[in-house]
């Protein structure tokens, strides 16, 4: 007789526990040929869930294979940018895209509509250069310090709603919302930051320089050591992350050490919730061991 879960016990599977730089312990979970319909995939979306990112090695670095990898999950979300996109870098740039600049903590896409894509994949296909390394924060931790420590600033962080807009020379995307934006019962839902396309709202001088103070703290805390964690891809790593949780970025590096190229993709979370379901239900396993 086939059993059910009751949604309660999947809420709780899928309940984020929050983190700072002191995580540990991170599990690699191993790419093969039979990995998506297995018991380890399934523990590979619980700790998704858990942690907001999970790192797969040994995932082949042939051209594009991010694309089948996150289509056997779901369906990939496209975009303007296309079905996947590069993140390059060469030696000798001759382009800005090309410059091995550090890259801030931010979320990805807060402009699009109806919301940013809620998973990232980036796929390491090559790594030659001695800086680069990938930096995660958790945003609900960082909120939950503020919340706990500066509640003023929490108020005006999310209650105070921006906009977000991207223009490129064929397409304007725009959309509004909180940098830390609550649900109905009032727990985190999403955080948005990113500083290169957000436009404050007209807003009373009492409640802009309390909203300006409050992003400030909160920039200050991302960019902290005290939350962020460090590490480095090599090829064949897969990253996969939830953009509505976690900010992302990297550190410089010299580009003409080698070539950093890394391809990614957006997913959303009803392929990663239904995949869960799924394989829940398939292994019937027992939870207690959470």
């Amino acid at each position: 007789e086939k059993e059910f879960y009751s949604d309660e016990e999947l809420e709780r599977l899928m309940q984020p526990t929050l983190w700072n730089s002191d995580l540990k312990n991170i599990k690699n979970f191993k790419y093969n040929d039979n990995f998506l319909e297995s018991g380890e995939m399934l523990e590979l979306l619980k700790s998704f869930y858990k942690n907001g990112f999970i790192i797969i090695s040994n995932v082949p670095t042939k051209d594009n294979f991010i694309v089948n990898f996150a289509n056997s999950i779901g369906s990939i979300r496209r975009t303007n940018f296309g079905e996947y996109f590069n993140v390059k870098s060469k030696p000798n740039p001759n382009d800005l895209a090309y410059t091995p600049l550090p890259l801030s903590p931010h979320t990805d896409n807060p402009y699009r509509k109806p919301e940013a894509p809620g998973i990232q994949f980036l796929h390491c296909l090559k790594n030659e250069v001695s800086g680069g390394f990938s930096t995660l924060v958790d945003g609900f931790s960082v909120a939950e310090y503020i919340k706990l420590n500066e509640p003023e600033a929490f108020e005006s962080l999310t209650k105070t709603n921006l906009r977000y807009r991207f223009q490129d020379k064929d397409i304007i995307l725009e959309n509004w919302g909180e940098l830390i934006e609550l649900d109905k019962d009032g727990d985190y839902k999403q955080v948005r930051y990113s500083t290169r396309v957000d436009y404050v709202p007209p807003l009373e001088n009492e409640k802009l320089e309390s909203f300006y103070k409050a992003r400030k703290l909160l920039g200050d805390l991302y960019t902290s050591s005290d939350f962020e964690i460090k590490f480095k891809l090599s090829p064949g790593d897969v990253m996969m992350f939830d953009n509505h949780r976690l900010l992302h970025g990297r550190t410089s590096y010299d580009s003409s050490e080698g070539a950093r190229h890394l391809q990614g993709c957006y997913l959303e979370f009803d392929s990663t919730d239904g995949k869960l379901r799924h394989l829940h239900e398939k292994y019937h396993l027992s939870e207690t061991n959470l």
